[in-house]
């Protein structure tokens, strides 16, 4: 017999402010196909997430991940999977069947699908069986998967958009930071929150350095070839340092071969300590997020709230929160990407306005006002 989700919210006090069931925390699993050792902000916030939860106890928090082996441990579930990526750690995993069984072990009210692949159609429907509601949580657009394949994006935009409507068909609502109803036909129920880890402050004392620094997956999706291009512009010599890994890394080395600037380029690894990393941010003379597709961009929140100077494409929606600690340009303008840089490394940091941003996106606050939104869809 499945239960029924009939949500009710707790008196105001500590983690009691927040929504529970039946007096007990909602007991909510987020499912995560693109979950790597490497990868970035769906990591990011299921790992915050899992730490918010366990520090305040105001959830039941499950996550559902790919893995090398199947093990559950409290409630951090991996299910067996094959490697597919190795510079980013992604798996695929063996079929649907050990996701069905691992959510009817955990009995959740509330599943969050964090992509449209891992079998959405088959999964809404375990967890209706279970009573849960299910969230479709809308990180990556069709824009952004089109742009990762290479060839024209028209070629491949419409059958990633058809593939998002039909994954999304069985959700009882969308959450994202973005509108989609582009690509989903449906607009959000829910939005999507990012907040900034307290590593990510600002360094008053820190000296800046001459070069551009680029942070995350090397992927066609995330403008790094445009970045190139715009180092190539450049009528300083500038440095361009490239933080992270991904399936384009041995094109971009090419590509900066052939426009005779390897010598200024430096690709660095992966950089998972966050004090480590605020401290690359603040060292930049800039730190350039190129990517027109981004369905967030952590990334310009993180380097901001570190005082570093930003540059982001006017459609991050990252870019409008950080204001005028960005400077912004129109996607596709290589031009107006060197412009902007250029701006950036010439100012001077707002190490005031980048305390006060990291202060007010905190992830603390951010989950808390998820799980009300939860909460109310339960009570539905």
């Amino acid at each position: 017999m499945a239960r029924r989700a009939e949500c009710r919210p707790q008196p105001s006090g500590a983690a009691g402010r927040l929504e529970v069931l039946a007096g007990r925390p909602l007991r909510v699993a987020d499912v995560a196909l693109f979950y790597g050792e490497r990868s970035g902000g769906i990591r990011t916030y299921l790992r915050e997430k899992a730490a918010f939860a366990e520090r305040t106890m105001a959830l039941d928090h499950h996550v559902v991940v790919p893995g090398r082996i199947e093990r559950h441990d409290g409630g951090w579930h991996e299910l067996r999977a094959l490697r597919v990526a190795a510079s980013n750690g992604y798996r695929i995993p063996l079929g649907v069947g050990a996701l069905k069984a691992t959510l009817r072990t955990i009995e959740p009210d509330v599943v969050l699908l964090h992509d449209p692949f891992w079998a959405p159609l088959g999964v809404a429907e375990t967890a209706h069986e279970l009573g849960a509601r299910v969230i479709a949580v809308h990180h990556g657009s069709g824009e952004l998967n089109a742009a990762g394949v290479p060839g024209p994006q028209r070629l491949y935009l419409p059958a990633f958009r058809a593939w998002i409507r039909h994954a999304y068909a069985r959700a009882d609502g969308v959450m994202s930071v973005v509108d989609p109803r582009r690509d989903s036909g449906r607009r959000a129920a829910l939005p999507l929150r990012f907040g900034v880890d307290p590593a990510f402050r600002p360094r008053p004392a820190l000296p800046r350095r001459p070069h551009v620094l680029y942070a995350g997956r090397l992927g066609r999706e995330k403008g790094v070839f445009e970045l190139l291009e715009a180092a190539a512009r450049a009528r300083g010599p500038w440095r361009l340092h490239l933080v992270g890994t991904g399936p384009a890394e041995r094109a971009l080395a090419a590509r900066a071969r052939r426009l005779a600037i390897a010598g200024r380029v430096l690709f660095l690894p992966w950089v998972s300590d966050r004090p480590r990393l605020s401290r690359l941010y603040a060292e930049a003379s800039c730190v350039a997020m190129p990517g027109a597709h981004e369905t967030f961009g952590l990334v310009a929140l993180e380097a901001a709230a570190s005082g570093a100077n930003v540059v982001a494409c006017e459609t991050a929606p990252s870019a409008a929160l950080v204001g005028d600690l960005a400077e912004t340009f129109a996607p596709g303008d290589a031009t107006g990407l060197l412009a902007a840089i250029e701006r950036a490394r010439r100012r001077d940091p707002d190490l005031r306005a980048a305390a006060e941003l990291a202060s007010a996106h905190s992830w603390e606050r951010a989950f808390e006002d998820e799980l009300r939104d939860l909460g109310r869809l339960c009570n539905r």
